[in-house]
């Protein structure tokens, strides 16, 4: 899950996985795991409200609050629960949900759980929302604006201080998924946040995930101390279900600190992003709408070529994953790269020069840049 795997025996280069910082296979991460089974076994067994609360929990969400910038957080078994659970339980009937038209499932699963009405707003268009906000938002009684820190097709991002200001125009309240943003933007990793060097404060509900740059599993919330207790007693998705593994609370618990401790791991990480990019938009690559994350979408115009595309370079030795209609449009079809701490130069110029080269063996001739079409479906 790093910067290789082995698939039927074979060593390949790998862009499947979203292992940013390498915490996944970190000797470190991997010990503090280990330690946490031989100690706790490798399950809570309840519910937290009842016997499921361990010591390694509450260090996490402590660690994790201080490291966003909020009061407080609570941690979930999913990642994809965490939004569904929380959104759906937090607003209901009277209210209002505005999202990004590119929001993940999860978001949407929420939003449609509440009973809230939902509407979504084209792409990164926050002066599209303001003119959605000026014209409903007296019809309702809350309204949650949703946007994600980096959109895992696309790897780009929001541009969060006009969402802020949104937000406190009309006396909105603003969730951000940070997802595929925290620990890999801003100089330390704290996210999109840091990126724009904007308060945390200013941000009503954080979401993150604990699988990609922490290399475990699950999601947290982060927020005021007040909402994260009332959270803890009363969220379906928490109070009904058994507490994350032990396991899997103390590898994010030693990603966390070793992020921390090694900020290096998200520079090279930034570095890796900004070569892989720069390479594949010189080699004619259309890298549609990605910028400064390591979520590099190639744009293929077509399922199939994004298909022949994948084949050939895992012949050659390299692992990328198509991304195929229905799960975008046709015309957006593509193949997606995330890029890791853990790749090396070597490794990204290989792959750049195999794209490039059966690129041309399968349209000789044919120009390789398109315009990225905006309004392709699924986020996963």
């Amino acid at each position: 899950t790093r910067d290789t795997t082995v698939i039927g025996g074979r060593s390949m280069i790998s862009f499947a996985s979203y292992n940013y910082l390498g915490m996944s296979g970190d000797p470190t991460v991997n010990r503090a795991a280990q330690e946490a089974i031989e100690r706790y076994g490798t399950s809570v067994s309840a519910s937290r409200l009842v016997s499921g609360e361990k010591p390694v929990h509450g260090e996490l969400e402590r660690e994790l609050a201080a490291f966003i910038g909020t009061e407080a957080a609570i941690t979930f078994v999913g990642g994809h629960s965490t939004n569904e659970t929380t959104i759906g339980h937090l607003f209901g009937p009277g209210d209002l949900i505005v999202h990004d038209s590119l929001a993940h499932n999860s978001i949407i699963q929420g939003a449609m759980l509440s009973g809230a009405r939902r509407r979504p707003f084209t792409h990164n268009d926050w002066q599209e929302l303001d003119e959605l906000l000026t014209e409903v938002r007296h019809e309702y009684r809350r309204v949650l604006v949703v946007v994600e820190g980096v959109y895992s097709m696309d790897g780009d991002y929001p541009n969060l201080p006009e969402f802020i200001e949104v937000k406190r125009r009309h006396k909105a309240l603003l969730m951000v998924d940070e997802a595929h943003s925290i620990g890999t933007m801003g100089p330390h990793g704290r996210g999109i946040s840091e990126h724009f060097e904007a308060d945390p404060r200013d941000v009503d509900i954080w979401m993150g995930t604990l699988s990609k740059s922490f290399g475990s599993c699950g999601g947290y919330i982060a927020v005021s101390r007040e909402l994260i207790e009332y959270l803890k007693y009363t969220a379906p998705g928490f109070v009904y279900s058994v507490g994350m593994p032990p396991s899997a609370a103390a590898a994010a618990l030693a990603a966390l600190r070793l992020l921390q401790e090694e900020p290096e791991r998200v520079a090279r990480l930034q570095e890796n992003a900004r070569q892989f990019l720069q390479w594949a938009r010189e080699a004619g690559l259309n890298t549609g709408l990605s910028r400064d994350t390591p979520v590099i979408p190639v744009i293929t115009g077509s399922s199939v070529k994004a298909l022949q595309l994948s084949r050939q370079l895992f012949e050659q030795g390299i692992n990328v994953q198509p991304i195929l209609y229905p799960a975008v449009e046709e015309e957006a079809a593509r193949l997606r790269f995330f890029l890791t701490a853990t790749h090396t130069p070597e490794q990204i110029r290989e792959t750049i020069d195999a794209l490039e080269r059966t690129w041309g063996e399968l349209e000789p001739g044919v120009a390789r840049h398109q315009e990225q079409p905006l309004n392709h479906r699924a986020q996963f």
